[in-house]
């Protein structure tokens, strides 16, 4: 753990409005470590993360390709008489010109905070949801004629065939001896294996097609204005050229769970259904104009597909023996993955057969 004099000296490397007085830690993420720095004569705040080299091999390119997005981005709130610093992340570079600082192997990042705005770990009405939707759905539409290269920061990411190859090689291994005690929890990922399968081949034969996409569109990643609205959106780490179902799936999956991602009573975890069409809604309201059919007639099973996928990956992980996602206590990935696995249960139950269904 770094002191505040250390992590002061880190920030002090980057071009701020001001002198960095106080580095604050700020929230609990998964994957980097996150803090708010304040300047000694200046209101400015600013965020500094450290990103996390275990996931995130290759951070200058991760860190080109939220330079580029963010750019784009602000040219068209810009024509669209919105707020650029506002309305989108604002990349801060390093004094040598990088955008990242590096000492000891460590990447260190700084983006402008935005003040006066709302997170949420989770959507608490139907309205919320609705606006998350028109969110992600306006973030993805003026990203439908970005042309320029992406770096493929996260080779295999929602890739189902891909999380296969890693998750029989784990369990073959069985590196931490708990595969023989989730024989139950296995069980459930081999039973839908060829149906992921079969979805995947849609993405792989260009049928559903690549886009630019956040690929981690949880509520925690959205940030919202006093009145409710999408203002901006966050950690952009994992935007890619991938299809924008993923962004949709991945929604639903953090909008609509009337539990906690985590939530050691599974009983209180299942898909609202009101939630899933509020989102919706919110989503074709803005996305609608550029998806194609195919697209609209697989988001549902999108939702089925991610929640699939992060059940697989918290169990993998679980049998790995944690290695991958921070957890806060031995069985944690295990009461994720029963978590999760519900919700998917749940999407399954009430979206399929789909019949069809789904807002034209």
């Amino acid at each position: 753990m770094l002191n505040n004099n250390r992590l002061v000296e880190i920030a002090g490397q980057f071009c701020l409005e001001g002198r960095p007085s106080e580095v604050k830690a700020l929230g609990d993420g998964f994957i980097n470590d996150t803090y708010t720095v304040l300047l000694a004569d200046s209101p400015v705040k600013y965020i500094l993360q450290r990103k996390n080299t275990v996931i995130f091999k290759d951070i200058p390119g991760m860190m080109s390709n939220i330079k580029a997005v963010t750019e784009h981005l602000k040219r068209k709130i810009a024509a669209a008489g919105g707020d650029p610093m506002r309305e989108s992340l604002t990349v801060v570079p390093a004094k040598d010109g990088r955008l990242y600082y590096e000492s000891d192997g460590e990447y260190w990042c700084i983006t402008v905070f935005i003040d006066n705005s709302v997170s949420y770990d989770k959507a608490d009405s139907e309205l919320l949801a609705e606006c998350g939707g028109r969110g992600i759905g306006r973030f993805q539409a003026m990203l439908a004629d970005f042309d320029g290269e992406l770096v493929d920061t996260l080779p295999g990411f929602h890739n189902i065939r891909y999380r296969f190859g890693q998750w029989d090689k784990t369990l073959a291994e069985d590196p931490a001896g708990r595969a023989a005690d989730v024989r139950d929890l296995i069980g459930e990922i081999e039973s839908r294996r060829s149906e992921m399968l079969d979805f995947f081949k849609l993405i792989e034969d260009g049928h559903i097609p690549l886009r630019v996409t956040h690929n981690d569109t949880k509520i925690a990643n959205m940030l919202f204005d006093r009145s409710g609205n999408v203002l901006c959106v966050l950690d952009l780490d994992t935007v890619l050229r991938a299809p924008c179902l993923y962004d949709f799936g991945d929604s639903i999956r953090s909008y609509a769970n009337t539990g906690a991602e985590d939530d050691p009573n599974p009983d209180r975890v299942s898909m609202s259904r009101g939630m899933y069409e509020a989102f919706l809604r919110g989503y074709l309201s803005e996305a609608g104009d550029f998806l194609t059919d195919t697209e609209r007639e697989w988001l549902p099973f999108s939702a089925r597909y991610i929640t699939y996928e992060q059940v697989l990956r918290f169990l993998m992980d679980y049998i790995d023996g944690d290695r991958y996602y921070k957890v806060k206590y031995p069985e944690h990935n295990l009461v994720r993955t029963r978590a999760q696995l519900r919700l998917l249960q749940s999407i399954e139950h009430q979206l399929f057969p789909y019949n069809s269904y789904y807002v034209k």
